[in-house]
């Protein structure tokens, strides 16, 4: 499917000859439609969940004033590191993206993203949320239309030969990353982090260019990776974070019926649905590896705090260098999100 270079379209009615003589055409009211993105496959409950029933909601409650087409990962405008930029540029107009890549856009939300901050969606999104609302992210949103920010439940260490049990089993392995935070903490431990698109994960699993992948259930189970990994250590290590952002001009041309229900159905009515959605997203990719017989390494709180301790000084050393990235008070913003992950970990 490729774009249009007017993306607003018009429908008209037809006219009715009589004789020699034609009636004027009956123009109806206009249909604005609006290109959606991202990166995933069809089938990702992004999409499923999310994405087409969002659409479809907005559709109906303007009366198909306003239309939508979504496009994904084999789509032209899938590809993960340009999300963002095609929104920015108009290209599309509304896109669900990784806020770690390219690396170094979001830096304020980094930190989300670092180890053991975030265990469950629903409290990392809603602490994501109101780090962005209170104004505690900086200007890195600027220019966009912010409907959403979320982060997925605490992820694994997914892994083809050497099960990870242990921080120190790292060493050594080449681990697919999403992000920055969790690319400081994999070379931390003697790792090395390689970023790469969803799309071409399998294929390096089962080449050998990787030797294993931090990331959740859910992304295990869209893209098949069971058929290449043997082994699973559900640590709740780190949890990544994600954006969906609309041009601003795209949303300003909208009707103002429009633009109330975008702003009533996005944001806060987004975060609350986080947690139940990972859940569900999560539940097939782990069924799937149970049902191979594959090995899940569970790892207790106590080791959790021990893992922890031991990537403090990775931590405080990533905080630091968020200062050349623009990040005024890092260490401050980091004890407010884990004051705020807390805060709704307990709600």
């Amino acid at each position: 499917m490729t774009f249009k270079t007017n993306r607003r379209t018009f429908l008209a009615g037809t006219a009715a000859a009589v004789g020699t003589l034609a009636m004027p055409p009956v123009l109806r009211a206009e249909t604005i439609k609006l290109d959606i993105t991202h990166y995933l496959p069809p089938t990702h409950g992004i999409e499923v969940d999310m994405l087409r029933p969002w659409a479809e909601q907005l559709r109906e409650k303007t009366d198909g004033q306003v239309d939508f087409e979504i496009h994904n990962v084999s789509s032209a405008y899938g590809r993960l590191d340009r999300q963002a930029d095609q929104v920015r540029a108009g290209v599309t107009d509304i896109a669900f993206g990784l806020a770690g890549i390219p690396r170094g856009r979001f830096p304020h939300t980094s930190v989300i993203e670092l180890p053991f901050v975030v265990e469950k969606a629903g409290a990392g999104s809603r602490a994501l949320w109101e780090l962005y609302t209170s104004g505690q992210l900086g200007g890195e949103y600027d220019g966009f239309k912010v409907l959403g920010l979320m982060t997925h439940h605490g992820a694994l260490f997914h892994t083809v030969d050497r099960p990870i049990k242990q921080l120190s089993d790292l060493k050594g392995l080449r681990i697919r990353s999403p992000g920055p935070a969790v690319n400081a903490m994999l070379e931390f431990e003697g790792a090395s982090a390689i970023g790469m698109p969803p799309s071409q994960i399998y294929e390096a699993l089962q080449k050998g260019a990787l030797d294993g992948v931090a990331t959740t259930w859910d992304l295990v189970g869209a893209i098949k990776l069971n058929e290449v990994l043997k082994y699973h250590t559900d640590a709740r290590v780190y949890a990544a974070a994600f954006y969906i952002v609309m041009n601003p001009k795209s949303f300003e041309e909208l009707p103002a019926n429009a633009q109330k229900i975008i702003e009533e159905t996005t944001g806060e009515a987004w975060q609350s649905q986080m947690g139940p959605w990972w859940d569900k997203w999560d539940a097939a990719g782990k069924q799937d590896a149970v049902d191979r017989g594959q090995e899940i390494i569970v790892i207790d709180d106590a080791t959790r705090d021990q893992w922890r301790q031991e990537l403090e000084p990775m931590i405080d050393s990533y905080l630091d260098s968020l200062k050349k990235e623009g990040v005024e008070n890092p260490h401050e913003l980091y004890e407010t999100t884990l004051e705020l992950v807390q805060k709704y970990s307990n709600s």
